[in-house]
């Protein structure tokens, strides 16, 4: 039996003809704040955007080239259960509860141990594992709800950070591989190094307006 689905190459089964499951699950996230792992959270969700500028010119109908035209904004949305008499901020160790009282940021990392083999006790060591920093996080709001239809309180907080990182634990090595498909794709030394935190962004290194993409390769 093919693993592979022959107009997508999706993998349907194991390289023996056994069913797998290839779609990622947010069941094993683990979510922390320094050495503390933050409980009873209901969605968290990251926005990674930059505005980019479309260059026209008279005589042309379209575009003949476009650029970013401002750094990556990285915010985030968290909605979490009032649990253990922790109020949000609490609950991401920070000793306060009111967002004008934060006067030093913090960084946060989401742990995906869904590749791992083993749930071990510190999993964030784990080579297979995947760690997500966001660092130099702010606060921008809390809100809350005290209402007589619900009495579960949830609170929900907005924040932005100033760079954004992911790795494999324990190598600081990048995570785009081609997947399990091994999907071949350009890798340029520049773009690796700043998506694995190495640099802030890309767009400062010598040579950009020389550069191309040149041919695919594995990964």
């Amino acid at each position: 039996m093919a693993g592979k689905y022959p107009q997508t190459g999706s993998q349907l089964y194991d390289g023996n003809g056994k069913n797998i499951t290839k779609t990622s699950l947010s069941t094993n996230i683990i979510i922390k704040v320094g050495t503390e792992t933050i409980g009873a959270i209901q969605s968290i969700q990251i926005t990674e955007e930059r505005g980019i500028h479309m260059v026209d010119e008279v005589g042309t109908d379209g575009h003949i080239d476009s650029v970013p035209k401002s750094a990556t904004n990285i915010t985030g949305m968290c909605t979490r259960i009032r649990f253990d008499r922790l109020r949000m901020a609490e609950a991401f160790s920070r000793g306060f509860t009111h967002v004008h009282a934060q006067r030093y940021p913090f960084d946060i990392e989401i742990i995906d141990v869904q590749n791992a083999p083993s749930l071990s006790a510190d999993p964030s060591n784990d080579p297979a594992t995947i760690v997500t920093v966001l660092r130099n996080v702010w606060i921008g709001n809390i809100n809350y709800t005290y209402q007589s239809s619900e009495f579960v309180v949830q609170d929900q907080m907005s924040f932005q950070a100033e760079t954004i990182a992911s790795f494999f634990a324990g190598g600081n090595k990048n995570i785009a591989r081609g997947g399990t498909r091994g999907i071949a794709g350009f890798q340029d030394a520049i773009e690796l190094e700043a998506d694995r935190g190495g640099r802030r962004g890309s767009l400062d290194a010598p040579g950009l307006i020389n550069a191309f993409t040149g041919g695919a390769k594995p990964f």
